[in-house]
C-alpha cells in the first residue's frame, strides 16, 4: 500500500517528504522493522519510541510516525507528525489491513471479572447459531478449528496485532469475533476500529487503579465499550457502509448499570440472577462438584441449562451469552446448546485431580470482589476446610492487599500468601501488607496463616496441611504462564506444578 494511501486515514498529520512510496508493513518496535516498513513511534510506560528511530531508519524503514512537537534530527525518510501516535497506529492498522472488522459480527465483552469465560460462552453459543468464530482473549486465541495460548500476558493487544488478527479471521471464513475487551485496551486506543456489533458488561468492581487513577476513570475506560457500538461501520452491499446500532449486554445485578445501558445506541439486553425487571433471569440453580443446572428465562421461553464448569457464578456469564445469541436470532435451544457444549477455559475454576483425598482447584481470581465470589460459593460447598494460597501483583493496585488478605481470611480456614508477579517491589513487603488484612480478621500467623514467597513451596504447604474433605484454593496466576520478578521471569504452569507436587506425595490417578 502506498504511504499516501494510508495517510489518508490520518487528516491531522503534517508530512515532511513525499508519500509515493510503498509501504510493506508495519509495527511499533524497531527491532521488527523490514525494509518498506512504516515504524510508529509510541511512548510507551517504559520505553519511548522516540528514541529507537535512528535505530529503525537503519533497519530499513520507509517513514516514521512522530508525536509532533518533538524535537527530531532530520530523517533521510518521511516524517509524519500526529497528535497522538497511539490512535495513528490504530487507524493505520485498521486501513493497512482494509478494516476486516467492517466484515464480522464484533462481540466485546469487558468487566472486571468473567470476561475470559464469558467470552468463550459467546463463542461456542454463536458457533451452534452457524458462524465460524474468532476469539481473542486472555488465555488464549482461536480462529475457526485453530487455537493456540496467549503468551503475552495481555488481555488486549496492541492495534497492530489486533486487526493483523481480524485479517486473519476473515481470511479463514469467520463471520463472527468475540474479543474480550480490557480498561486498558479500551484507554490505549488498541481496540479502535474494532467495529464492535455487540457490548457485554459482566460486573465493575474494584481494579486497575493504579492505572486509571479513579474509580470512575476506570468505569467510564468501561463504557467506552458501548460508546463505540454507535461509531461502528459496516460493509453492506456492493461496498456500501452503515453505521452501527449495537446490541448492549448489561448485567443488572451491577449497581453500575445504568451507566453502560445509556450509552447503547441499539436493542438492550440485560441479565441477572436478582433484579427482578432483567430479560434473562436463572431460577433453580443447583450448583455440583463438576458443573451448575439451572432453568433460563428468557423473552423466547424457559429452558434447563446444564454448565459443565463449577460455581453458581458462572450463571451470569452464561446468561450474558444468552442474552448475545438470542440478540443475534439465534434459537433458544441452539444457544443453550452451545452453553452446554463449553467445557471450560485454563485456570478458571479448573479442578487438578490426582487422586488426592481432597479438593484441588485452579482459579484466576485476584481481586477482592472475585476473592468474595468464588470463596463465597465454594465455601458451602467444602465439607471440611477451605485452605488458599494467593498473593497480589507488585507494581499494581496496592490498596488491595489488605483487602484481599481480609477477604480471604474470613472465607477460608488456613491461608499460604505467597509470590503472584512481584516485579520490582520487595516480595517479602507484599506479603505483609496481604497479611496486615487476615491479621485484622483476626488470623494469626503460624495458626492460621504462613507467608512463603517461594509459589512451589507455598501450594507444597497447603497440600502438605489438607485433609480428606479439605479443599485447596489456588488463586491469582490461572493460567499464567511465568512470575515476574525484578530481574527474570519464571516460568510457571500453576496446574501444573500442582499435578507435579501431589505426584511426589504420592498420589497418581490412573
Amino acid at each position: 500500500m502506498r504511504l499516501g494511501q494510508l495517510l489518508e486515514e490520518l487528516p491531522c498529520a503534517a508530512v515532511q517528504g513525499g508519500t509515493e512510496g510503498e509501504i510493506a508493513g508495519l509495527c511499533y518496535d524497531s527491532r521488527q522493522v523490514r525494509p518498506g516498513f512504516l515504524f510508529v513511534a509510541i511512548r510507551g510506560f517504559h520505553v519511548d519510541g522516540h528514541d529507537y528511530i535512528a535505530d529503525a531508519v537503519s533497519r530499513g524503514a520507509a517513514a516514521v510516525v512522530a508525536e509532533a512537537g518533538r524535537a527530531l534530527t532530520h530523517l533521510p525518510i518521511p516524517l509524519v507528525r500526529v497528535p497522538d501516535p497511539r490512535v495513528a497506529l490504530a487507524d493505520l492498522a485498521a486501513a493497512f489491513y482494509r478494516h476486516p472488522a467492517r466484515q464480522l459480527l464484533v462481540v466485546g465483552v469487558t468487566g472486571t471479572d468473567g470476561k475470559t469465560t464469558t467470552c468463550s460462552f459467546c463463542s461456542s453459543v454463536l458457533e451452534a447459531a452457524g458462524h465460524r468464530t474468532a476469539l481473542f482473549g486472555t488465555v488464549d486465541f482461536k480462529i475457526g478449528p485453530r487455537r493456540w495460548p496467549n503468551k503475552t500476558r495481555q488481555t488486549s493487544l496492541e492495534a497492530l496485532e489486533t486487526q493483523a488478527f481480524l485479517r486473519e479471521a476473515v481470511d479463514a471464513g469467520c463471520s463472527a469475533a468475540v474479543l474480550e475487551s480490557s480498561s486498558h485496551g479500551l484507554a490505549l486506543h488498541r481496540l479502535d476500529h474494532c467495529e464492535y456489533d455487540a457490548a457485554i458488561l459482566t460486573n465493575v468492581t474494584h481494579e486497575h487503579l493504579d492505572f486509571h487513577g479513579t474509580a470512575e476513570a476506570y468505569r467510564l475506560a468501561k463504557a467506552r465499550l458501548f460508546e463505540m457500538l454507535a461509531e461502528a461501520e459496516k460493509a453492506g452491499p456492493e461496498g456500501a457502509r452503515y453505521p452501527g446500532q449495537g446490541v448492549g449486554v448489561v448485567n443488572l445485578d451491577d449497581p453500575r448499570a445504568p451507566l453502560y445501558l445509556e450509552r447503547t445506541p441499539g436493542p438492550r439486553w440485560t441479565y441477572a440472577l436478582h433484579h427482578p425487571e432483567a430479560l434473562v433471569k436463572a431460577r433453580e440453580i443447583a450448583p455440583g462438584p463438576t458443573g451448575v443446572t439451572f432453568i433460563a428465562e428468557t423473552p423466547a421461553g424457559a429452558f434447563p441449562v446444564r454448565l459443565h464448569i463449577p460455581a453458581a457464578f458462572n450463571v451470569y456469564n452464561a446468561l450474558a451469552a444468552l442474552c448475545l445469541g438470542l440478540s443475534q436470532g439465534a434459537a433458544l435451544e441452539q444457544a443453550v446448546r452451545g452453553l452446554e457444549t463449553m467445557e471450560g477455559v485454563t485456570g478458571r475454576m479448573q479442578q487438578v485431580d490426582e487422586g488426592q483425598p481432597f479438593t484441588v482447584l485452579v482459579d484466576y481470581a485476584h481481586t477482592p470482589e472475585a476473592f468474595e465470589t468464588v470463596m463465597g460459593v465454594l465455601r458451602p460447598a467444602v465439607a471440611g476446610r477451605l485452605i488458599a494460597v494467593f498473593g497480589s501483583a507488585g507494581e499494581r493496585d496496592r490498596e488491595k492487599r489488605p483487602m484481599q488478605g481480609e477477604i480471604a481470611a474470613h472465607f477460608a480456614d488456613f491461608l499460604v500468601i505467597t509470590d503472584e508477579d512481584p516485579r520490582l517491589e520487595d516480595r517479602e513487603a507484599i506479603l505483609s501488607e496481604i497479611a496486615a488484612g487476615a491479621g485484622r480478621a483476626g488470623k494469626q500467623e503460624g495458626r492460621d496463616y504462613l507467608c512463603i514467597a517461594d509459589r512451589r513451596e507455598a501450594i507444597r504447604a497447603a497440600f502438605e496441611r489438607a485433609h480428606p474433605g479439605d479443599m485447596v484454593l489456588l488463586l491469582g496466576k490461572g493460567h499464567e504462564g511465568c512470575i515476574f520478578y525484578a530481574d527474570h521471569a519464571l516460568p510457571w504452569d500453576e496446574a501444573g506444578v500442582a499435578h507435579e507436587l501431589l505426584r511426589e506425595m504420592g498420589y497418581r490417578k490412573d
